[in-house]
């Protein structure tokens, strides 16, 4: 049994879902590698109990250089749903997005979130 809780918290660390504060993925947001900053995203993508500080978090993510995070961004808001309404004024300027990604996680965002 014990062996069975050993893999288990394991699988919790490697996936990212330890127990890192909130406040860490949002400093790693602003890291200059940008899988750092996807898996920053990913992981407040599962805090929507802490929406209050991780949607402002996710909102300044779409003004990233890397369309990569910009897409990832809209997409970690749309799961929050609702709650992401505050994200909103930062989501309608991707629906024209150089980038077809972009456009259509912003897209998708929006109509999850109501906006």
């Amino acid at each position: 049994m014990r062996h069975f809780a050993m893999v288990g918290t394991a699988l919790m660390l490697v996936a990212g879902c330890g127990s890192r504060p909130t406040s860490d993925w949002v400093e790693q947001l602003k890291a200059k590698d940008g899988v750092q900053r996807l898996h920053a995203i990913r992981a407040l993508s599962e805090r929507p109990d802490e929406a209050v500080v991780v949607v402002p978090a996710l909102s300044e993510a779409l003004r990233d250089s890397d369309p990569f995070i910009r897409r990832d961004a809209a997409l970690a808001l749309a799961k929050l749903g609702a709650d992401a309404r505050p994200a909103l004024p930062a989501l309608r300027p991707l629906l024209k997005d150089r980038n077809h990604g972009v456009r259509k996680a912003a897209t998708e965002a929006l109509n999850k979130i109501g906006g």
